[in-house]
């Protein structure tokens, strides 16, 4: 059975997330296996997978910020936003100045109120908003908040008459969908839009640079964790070192002195093993998650 840890994926197209956590719980022989944030089954890139005791750390990856690779194609408009959908609505963007394009992105990017595309996994009433919209209902999600810290026009491609492609570069908040933003710059240039192709290259502080494909943690399995529990944890979050003393109270669950660190935050033992995810509030560093082994 594999360690405890995450591994990050470079995820195929053509497959969901779940379904390669499928895959991985059959190469690390374990059921305990769990992903850090959905990809769409177009799109490409880093999956973050934890294995074991590491599925408790996947709810500060999913938190964490993301950063992208994708094309947006104007002129045409699709029902899920994407390429995946029945193109819904066209009008010819031939036309389109490669300034006003940029502008249109621009406005989009920065602290903004963005309606998530209805073909998402957002639940409404307990049901995922895609099968409502695969059902034939109408389904309206209300505006959430987010940031797009970065939007970059990497290049703007004339090679189809009445569509434009345009190459962008994306680093955003938890919770952003390139989709909408494929979306809502074809409404802002009133031609339509969609996302013809997206690479997630980043999220937090995992890339591509260490993403081993699934072909690869066949090739290695069942050793697929590429980063431990303890070593994960030493990477996605500050580090605190606790005194044996320390380090019993907080196995136990019991409180520690706050150190005046801005958590969440991980605490080590005196031998390097990893306790727990901590956070400090109301003058005491309480543990969030226990992550030492019974």
């Amino acid at each position: 059975m594999s360690t405890d840890g995450l591994i990050v994926v470079d995820k195929p197209g053509g497959m969901t997330s779940h379904d390669v956590v499928a895959r991985i719980r059959r190469l690390a022989k374990t059921r305990r296996v769990g992903h850090g944030g959905t990809l769409d089954p177009m799109a490409t890139g880093v999956l973050v997978i934890g294995v074991g005791r590491a599925t408790r750390l996947l709810t500060y990856v999913i938190g964490a910020g993301k950063s992208y690779t994708g094309t947006i194609r104007l002129g045409q408009a699709t029902v899920t936003d994407d390429a995946e959908g029945d193109v819904i609505a066209t009008a010819p963007a031939g036309h389109l100045t490669d300034d006003a394009i940029r502008s249109a992105l621009t406005a989009l990017s920065g602290e903004v109120d963005q309606v998530p595309s209805a073909v998402s996994a957002i639940k409404i009433d307990g049901q995922r908003a895609y099968k409502r919209v695969r059902d034939g209902e109408s389904v309206e999600l209300p505006a959430r908040r987010v940031t797009i810290s970065r939007l970059e026009v990497l290049a703007i491609r004339r090679t189809e008459p009445d569509v434009v492609d345009v190459d962008v570069d994306v680093t955003c908040s938890s919770g952003t969908y390139i989709r909408a933003i494929a979306r809502d710059a074809g409404l802002a240039l009133d031609v339509g839009g969609h996302l013809t192709a997206l690479r997630r290259t980043a999220v937090g502080g995992f890339t591509l640079g260490e993403a081993a494909t699934l072909d690869e943690l066949e090739q290695r399995a069942p050793d697929v964790v590429n980063l431990p529990l303890d070593a994960a944890a030493d990477r996605f979050f500050p580090r605190r070192e606790a005194t044996p003393e320390e380090a019993r109270v907080l196995a136990h669950g019991g409180p520690l002195d706050p150190v005046g660190l801005t958590g969440p935050y991980a605490v080590f033992g005196p031998a390097g093993g990893l306790i727990a995810i901590v956070s400090e509030r109301d003058g005491r560093a309480r543990a969030e998650i226990v992550l030492a082994p019974a």
